[in-house]
């Protein structure tokens, strides 16, 4: 908002529409309630055109679920272009896993994103998403839930590293902490032998023209950040399921 004589360069807009300035977040600690402890909510979100993506998601969803405590739901994101573009850029008909909506995110108690990159950046149906969610960043509805990211490229110089990088920028504006996977891994990630995606931000693969698919050891990173990723999550909102 402008200062008191000052006008405001985006007029009476976003900020308007949204109700105002953003509330101060109230992250309260479940273990002062005394209550018994709930399951642990773990949300995989996901854009995916082709279908790399959505594999990587599955094996997320198996990595998180074989956390004991953990409650795992896979979703995807709306789809902003319409069936003709789909049809002329080859893309397949869209799975029957359930669309999500902003509010249904703040459900959750952790979110692993995962999206294919377009020009080393995320594409731009889930940045569509993350537009959409002005009204939890004014109640400060994800602020303190971990986060993390998974992708897909075309090539090695695609974005493995700038688009889950750029990607931190949604997750910091709404207060979220980004948790990477590190080199939890092991060193499966120093194996030169192989291309191979995947960096210390999140699981990834390359696509390649299209033909290429998540190979077993790519599969296997994604399973490990589920799990740790869940771990993390259980760990931060204490949790003694």
């Amino acid at each position: 908002m402008a200062r008191p004589g000052c006008p405001d360069p985006l007029g009476s807009t976003w900020l308007d529409d949204l109700g105002g300035q953003p509330k101060p977040s109230t992250i309260s600690d479940p273990r002062s309630s005394g209550a018994p402890p709930m399951a642990v909510k773990v949300y995989v979100v996901y854009y995916s055109m082709y279908g790399h993506v959505a594999k990587l998601a599955d094996e997320i969803k198996k990595g998180a679920s074989s956390v004991e405590g953990v409650e795992v739901k896979v979703w995807q994101v709306p789809e902003i272009l319409s069936e003709e573009v789909l049809g002329k850029m080859g893309a397949p008909p869209k799975t029957d896993v359930p669309t999500i909506t902003p509010q249904e995110l703040a459900e959750a108690d952790g979110v692993l994103f995962g999206f294919p990159t377009r020009f080393g950046m995320m594409a731009s149906q889930m940045k569509a998403f993350f537009d959409a969610t002005g009204g939890l960043w004014r109640e400060q509805s994800l602020a303190g839930k971990p986060a993390g990211v998974f992708y897909s490229t075309g090539t090695q110089g695609g974005g493995q590293e700038t688009t889950p990088l750029t990607a931190v920028t949604q997750l910091t504006h709404h207060g979220m902490v980004f948790v990477p996977v590190g080199y939890t891994f092991g060193a499966k990630l120093f194996d030169m032998d192989k291309v191979q995606g995947g960096s210390p931000y999140g699981a990834g693969t390359f696509a390649g023209d299209g033909s290429r698919w998540p190979t077993e050891m790519e599969l296997e990173h994604a399973f490990h950040q589920g799990k740790y990723f869940a771990g993390i999550t259980k760990k931060l909102k204490g949790s003694s399921a």
